[in-house]
């Protein structure tokens, strides 16, 4: 497998020591409100690729690797979002740009509503795509029985992802996952497959999808209480396409005030790929709609 890691123009590879562990993130951008992307699975920074000089044009904009996935440091039994938006948390103090617009991605739903919960001084305003939240549907996901994907189970269970995925990451990613949802070789190419691969296929690779999978799975109260205690009084936006309304279902449940719908009903699931000049327009809007 091929060691070196992918790249895009315009990019600065960085990695900063946060809250025990080393976080690997790119920033490109030198003029705007500051924008943190935060990917999903199976995802890494390089999900953003396309999105990131779009953004880059107005805004500066910072694309991290969760802990356990990509380049930053593999992580342990005991990763949950909660350590997750932790980390994000440190992450924003150490960059020092202020608060910032916050995009999650799919499976990082639970992690960016935690750090906007608990740390509402760091988001300026939070964009949910094609995302869910453990305690308001998410752990439906995993119900193979209703339509659910069976991997989540897996990932979720301790020591399979290493037994099972690790060994065969690009196949795994490249021949079923992203077939799976639909998604076309223009978006996700054979390329980018491996380039997700290099990182998944490491030792500990898919250590950060199995904890954040765990915690859909067991989060649950837990969020509730969070939502019902601290909801997000800063602006939100759901944006849905495949998953049609999941998304502004889960996030309406957790703001003080109205969620704005986006929705992109001809695009799949994996939107950041498969619509970025789309998704681009609609951040642009949202942000600039949540200033003061």
């Amino acid at each position: 497998m091929n060691s070196d890691k992918a790249s895009i123009a315009g990019v600065r590879h960085a990695t900063a020591a946060v809250n025990g562990t080393h976080l690997h993130y790119v920033t490109a951008g030198d003029e705007g409100t500051p924008v943190l992307l935060v990917h999903g699975f199976p995802e890494t920074w390089w999900a953003f690729r396309t999105l990131i000089p779009l953004l880059a044009a107005t805004h500066r904009v910072f694309a991290v690797d969760l802990r356990g996935f990509g380049d930053s440091d593999v992580a342990n039994d005991s990763y949950s979002s909660a350590v997750a938006a932790a980390d994000l948390h440190a992450l924003i103090e150490h960059l020092s740009v202020g608060p910032m617009h916050v995009v999650g991605q799919d499976l990082s739903g639970s992690t960016v509503f935690r750090l906007a919960a608990t740390h509402p001084e760091n988001v300026s305003s939070l964009t949910a795509i094609e995302a869910g939240l453990a305690g308001f549907g998410a752990e439906g996901l995993a119900d193979v029985t209703h339509g659910g994907a069976w991997y989540i189970g897996a990932l979720a269970a301790p020591g399979i992802a290493s037994l099972l995925f690790e060994q065969h990451a690009e196949a795994f990613i490249g021949e079923y996952l992203y077939p799976f949802y639909g998604v076309a070789e223009a978006a996700v190419t054979s390329d980018d497959a491996a380039e997700y691969a290099r990182s998944y296929g490491r030792p500990g690779g898919f250590s950060g999808a199995a904890g954040l999978y765990r915690g859909m799975l067991t989060e649950g109260d837990e969020l509730r209480t969070l939502a019902q205690h601290a909801p997000l009084p800063m602006p939100v936006t759901a944006i849905g396409s495949a998953g049609g309304s999941f998304t502004h279902g889960a996030f309406n449940s957790v703001a003080t005030g109205d969620v704005a719908s986006v929705r992109f009903d001809d695009v799949g699931h994996y939107v950041a790929q498969q619509a970025p000049h789309m998704l681009a327009k609609a951040l642009v809007t949202a942000f600039a709609a949540s200033a003061p």
